[in-house]
């Protein structure tokens, strides 16, 4: 997609702190980090979100996501890694091309990932979780 910046980060049109490249990905330092040592994802191919992925892409990625993850656990060691990846706009995201945060963690960074927790009715859960089944 020729105006898609994550496009042209992805396969070298535009210069990235790059930690991996494969044929399918680069993984660079995310410009505006949540933490030091904040790594995205991206595949080269241009893919809006996760339920448009092919599985394919997907089961190629989360192997490089292990590996990366690993590498700046080792680097920064930190004490965890949040794993993110955010599907429409609602969800956060902001650029519509596929793309994973690797983002390392410390006791008590600052950091936040909110979220306002929730709670079910008496049998809502389960009926909720068999319409959802029903559409897999």
């Amino acid at each position: 997609m020729e105006n898609c910046i994550f496009c042209k980060i992805a396969n070298g049109e535009i210069p990235s702190a790059t930690v991996y490249e494969d044929a399918n990905f680069r993984a660079i330092l995310d410009i505006a980090p949540a933490a030091k040592g904040h790594v995205l994802l991206l595949p080269k191919a241009h893919i809006k979100n996760l339920t448009e992925a092919d599985d394919a892409v997907l089961s190629a990625a989360l192997p490089v996501v292990k590996r990366i993850s690993g590498a700046i656990g080792k680097t920064l060691s930190c004490d965890g890694i949040n794993v993110l990846q955010n599907n429409g706009e609602a969800a956060g995201q902001s650029v519509f091309h596929l793309h994973i945060h690797m983002i390392p963690r410390y006791v008590a960074d600052g950091v936040t990932i909110p979220w306002e927790t929730k709670s079910y009715e008496d049998g809502e859960a389960a009926e909720l979780a068999e319409k959802i089944a029903e559409n897999l």
